[in-house]
């Protein structure tokens, strides 16, 4: 049986929904137990400065998929229904270079079925209302609903748990464990290994749903966490004052008394150690089928999730807990070559595909925007980005922001409110220094004006910021690449 060479590796990018940077053993979270990825990514890269421009589950993917900053993928906030007409992207370009290419769980793009350049998707974008709240069988756009239907009873339902897909209310899965979403996509990828091309590299991205609401782990996964004590909730002396921001539609409830913002935490924890343990069985497989050798292991998340954090919830913000993501990278034990155990660089989605086309000894297109992180897995000292430029589009909340990884620089764009956090001394983002930091914030506020020049909403004008332009979700010619 032909193998592929070393040099051409097999390449797994695993990805969740609304997973927190803080949220692994390797961060040091002190209530939260991932032992698999603690194991897996030992010996491999962290980037513990790595962040999603604009954190909201459609836009992130686009920079993922493409490579391309959002000023030129053109998702700048949130919004369904926008063609997706990128002519280059990640899985075609590996497609290109002799790659089997092939997708379990979430892409959420428009049409739901496209490829977006993979060469077969087994679908679960959990509960999209407006798949959901069209005529058509929802059946038809998911894969996943009808295999539960098949093993848990022909009227079982996504909503069944009786949980908001985005909200903060808390009820466990009510089948059994194997029907969940996340163990779905984690034997969907491990039939694909099964049944792949063996004569060729292959490229699988297992896309999980979770921890994104609705919180539905498992009962066992809950209990897990029902005992421990769990740190206190961030409110930073600028939000201590601010109302609890609850509101996430009429099916999706947030509560507000303090009993049930700490079940909810507790089943986000839950949610992610139940991924943590679906993705061993991935490892297992790799193992068995003798892969793991010549395999690269890549794991982000789209975003993060406030979880009651500064009275905030789900994302959408440039703070740690919304823009922040873990950035993990394994290089295949068959290359031999050390690995950086953690670098604070300032990464973004943007930059997967350029670092997978490398790995993969793929040319990487003229257009990408993103950076290969591979120099960095390997202790390299590249010339690198200086900052990063996040937005979100969002009615009043919406913002833009600036980091370098040593600081934080946000605008909200409907007020004029500045925001500077320290991220060497605040990585949660408690303190806001801008009242006592005149000079940094001037700096910063120049880089935004820098970066925001002949953007078509109008943000600068006579070279200032200008409060309250209609900010937009979607710019001119997106989906266009």
């Amino acid at each position: 049986m032909k193998k592929p060479k070393a040099n051409r590796p097999n390449i797994v990018l695993i990805v969740t929904d609304q997973w927190r940077g803080d949220c692994l053993g390797l961060q040091g979270h002190p209530t939260l137990d991932t032992p698999n990825l603690d194991h897996v990514f030992r010996n491999g890269t962290m980037f513990s400065r790595a962040y999603s421009s604009v954190p909201s589950c459609i836009a992130a993917r686009a920079a993922l998929l493409t490579g391309l900053s959002q000023e030129t993928h053109g998702r700048v906030g949130y919004q369904d229904r926008v063609q997706w007409n990128y002519p280059v992207t990640l899985p075609g370009e590996l497609a290109k270079a002799g790659y089997q290419t092939h997708c379990v769980g979430k892409m959420h793009v428009f049409p739901a079925r496209q490829l977006m350049g993979f060469h077969s998707v087994d679908l679960c974008d959990g509960y999209t209302h407006n798949e959901r709240c069209r005529d058509e069988d929802y059946g038809l756009v998911d894969d996943y609903l009808p295999y539960l239907r098949r093993h848990a009873g022909a009227e079982a339902d996504l909503t069944d748990a009786g949980v908001g897909c985005n909200g903060y209310s808390v009820s466990p899965w009510p089948y059994e464990e194997r029907c969940h979403p996340t163990n779905w996509v984690t034997t969907k990828s491990v039939d694909f290994l099964r049944r792949r091309d063996s004569t060729k590299p292959f490229f699988l991205k297992v896309s999980y749903h979770r921890p994104h609401p609705p919180l539905d782990p498992p009962l066992p996964w809950l209990e897990r966490y029902m005992g421990r004590t769990l740190p206190p909730r961030v409110v930073g002396d600028w939000a201590a004052d601010r109302p609890l921001r609850a509101g996430h539609g009429e099916d999706s409830p947030a509560p507000t008394s303090e009993a049930q913002i700490e079940l909810a935490r507790r089943a986000y924890l839950a949610q992610l150690t139940h991924i943590d343990c679906q993705i061993n069985r991935l490892i297992h497989a790799l193992v068995e089928r003798r892969l793991m050798q010549d395999t690269l292991l890549m794991f982000v998340s789209d975003h993060g999730d406030m979880l009651y954090d500064h009275n905030l919830l789900a994302k959408a913000t440039g703070y740690d807990a919304s823009a922040r993501i873990p950035f993990l990278v394994r290089l295949p034990d068959a290359w031999k070559q050390p690995q950086t155990g953690e670098t604070e660089a300032p990464v973004e989605l943007r930059d997967v595909m350029p670092t997978l086309l490398e790995a993969a000894g793929a040319a990487i297109p003229a257009g990408v925007e993103g950076r290969s992180v591979l120099p960095l897995c390997r202790g390299e000292e590249p010339a690198w980005r200086a900052d990063l430029h996040g937005e979100h589009s969002r009615g009043k909340m919406s913002n833009h922001w600036m980091t370098d990884g040593r600081e934080m620089y946000i605008w909200y764009s409907q007020t004029g409110e500045e925001q500077l956090f320290d991220l060497r001394t605040d990585l949660r983002n408690e303190r806001n220094v801008a009242p006592s930091c005149s000079e940094r914030v001037a700096y910063w506020r120049a880089r935004l004006v820098e970066t925001l020049t002949g953007r078509e909403e109008g943000y600068v004008a006579d070279g200032k910021l200008v409060v309250g332009r209609t900010p937009l979700a979607v710019l001119a010619d997106a989906g266009q690449g």
